[in-house]
């Protein structure tokens, strides 16, 4: 296709679906959320009644970010239920940056040509699923038979580990390794203990109030949690890993669901539909760390978020300065941290909002799907003039998958069609990533760390990423009680002390901020 005659992507409807109870009778299986999504995305474009069976019957495009309450053939249900014929299909792994990843190649697709219109959608019912799991009403009555079968309602938290060096070490868990990164970055940035949570702790509260005037908040209406109840640690507010008690934690048992409908200009012309409801998606780009958290070049700073930001931007003829809204995923604090950091953005009481939904605390952590839900509410934004672009940051695993996509109320200010192909690679590997010590033995530093903590408030397990001497890079556990109890210090940063380490039973590696023969 030449380039004047590439189409112009546009979302012409969005919509969003919140079923908040958690009765059993009143169980929604994530496919009637996602095709009640749909079908508010549809009325979202204003059209005549007429015209909207006329867009419907057009879609031959349906993408569906994966689901963690019930797994099942979304695309061809979806389709089924709409009564379309899809020439594009297409499920998405699982992760937080799949619904821009979705957008930006549905875009694509359909500047190319290759499709008309395109939906991408996805949605959970976790809070339903745990109450009828709760109930022993497993399957719920009347849901759609899963493509395999599920006992149990899944959690990111329980996974079980994968055979691999963190394994050994019982982490690899999102719960785990965001707070080695919130740890890094505060010790990077000489900041102390109390300081950095209770930023972590104003910035959740702002989010909070966001989320509190958002009627498709899971949370809505009730009033936006305090500064204080954030970080105060408590039997309601336990501590999960160091530094993060549960409201600093995302919340995934939700019943959530959204969708975004994209065509070209010329056949929302053709359609009728007003100019006024046309977003235009500019470009996007994403890609990867490596999957192994402990090959990482470190952990104050995401390779992955720094260059899918710099690149969407690159790539949709934008600056940052052009940037008018933003939301920015916020699974932890650490990651609106880091995007903040990158784009020179204050932390606390930025200019330009860093969430338009109040975080997947406070609006709930809709499983991968977060971010299609800030897609349609920038959206919403843009229209009702608020800014005039904004960038969506969606991240997925654990600081590991990121995809960015700038929307906007106006098109491309270059005149130049959608990005031809994704700008990226699918991961990163031209970083400098240390060597890696499996059995490390002698004087050792603090790299970053966190403590894991029972559920009655004690501390259960240290975990450690160290250096030695030589700059190799090493996993452990805390050896004794006393390391242990100084690696939960309020206090003393424990970032770049000095200790030593060996390896230990089972292949983990203990370390001690004592002497070496107390190991």
């Amino acid at each position: 296709m030449t380039r004047s005659s590439r189409k112009t992507p546009v979302i012409i409807g969005v919509g969003d679906v919140v079923n908040r109870s958690k009765r059993v009778e009143d169980a929604i299986e994530p496919l009637q959320l996602m095709i009640m999504a749909i079908q508010n995305a549809i009325k979202d474009t204003e059209l005549a009644a007429s015209s909207l069976a006329t867009l419907q019957s057009a879609i031959d495009s349906i993408d569906v970010v994966a689901s963690w309450t019930w797994p099942c053939d979304y695309p061809k249900l979806i389709a089924e239920r709409l009564a379309v014929k899809p020439l594009h299909t297409h499920i998405s792994d699982h992760g937080g940056n799949e619904p821009a990843h979705l957008l930006d190649e549905a875009a694509r697709r359909i500047s190319m040509g290759e499709n008309k219109v395109a939906v991408v959608t996805g949605g959970e019912a976790l809070a339903s699923l745990t109450a009828c799991a709760a109930a022993n009403k497993m399957p719920p009555p009347g849901w759609t038979t899963p493509s395999k079968e599920v006992n149990s309602v899944f959690s990111p938290t329980t996974r079980e580990l994968k055979e691999a060096y963190g394994a050994r070490h019982k982490i690899g868990n999102p719960i785990q390794i965001y707070p080695l990164y919130e740890n890094a970055f505060r010790a990077r940035r000489n900041q102390s203990l109390r300081a950095n949570h209770d930023e972590s702790a104003k910035m959740y509260a702002d989010f909070a109030k966001v989320a509190e005037k958002n009627e498709c908040a899971w949370n809505y209406p009730a009033p936006a949690m305090t500064e204080e109840d954030i970080k105060t640690v408590s039997k309601k507010n336990r501590m999960i890993c160091f530094p993060y008690p549960l409201l600093m934690n995302a919340f995934n048992t939700v019943n959530l669901s959204a969708a975004a409908i994209v065509t070209s200009t010329d056949y929302a012309r053709e359609l009728g539909i007003p100019s006024h409801k046309w977003v235009y998606p500019l470009g996007g780009a994403g890609t990867a760390d490596s999957s192994d958290f402990w090959k990482r070049p470190a952990y104050w700073w995401s390779p992955s978020i720094s260059r899918s930001l710099d690149t969407a931007l690159d790539v949709s003829a934008i600056d940052k300065s052009d940037i008018d809204l933003y939301d920015f995923y916020s699974c932890f604090p650490i990651v609106p941290k880091l995007a903040c950091e990158h784009l020179d953005l204050p932390i606390i009481g930025s200019p330009k909002p860093i969430t338009l939904l109040g975080g997947l605390t406070s609006f709930g952590g809709a499983g991968n799907n977060y971010s299609m839900h800030a897609i349609s509410e920038m959206t919403r934004q843009l229209r009702a003039g608020k800014g005039k672009t904004g960038l969506v940051l969606a991240n997925g695993g654990w600081v590991s998958y990121e995809h960015a996509i700038i929307i906007s109320s106006s098109p491309r200010s270059d005149g130049l069609p959608y990005p031809d192909e994704a700008p990226l690679p699918k991961v990163v590997t031209d970083v400098q990533i240390p060597p890696i010590a499996e059995q490390p033995e002698g004087d050792a530093v603090v790299e970053t760390y966190t403590v894991e903590y029972n559920r009655d408030g004690s501390p259960l397990r240290g975990h450690i990423v160290g250096r030695l001497k030589n700059g190799h890079r090493f996993l452990a556990n805390h050896a004794d009680e006393e390391t242990l109890h100084q690696l939960c210090s309020w206090e003393v940063e424990p970032i770049n002390r000095s200790g030593r380490v060996k390896p230990g039973p089972e292949g983990r590696n203990l370390f001690s901020f004592g002497e070496l023969s107390k190991l």
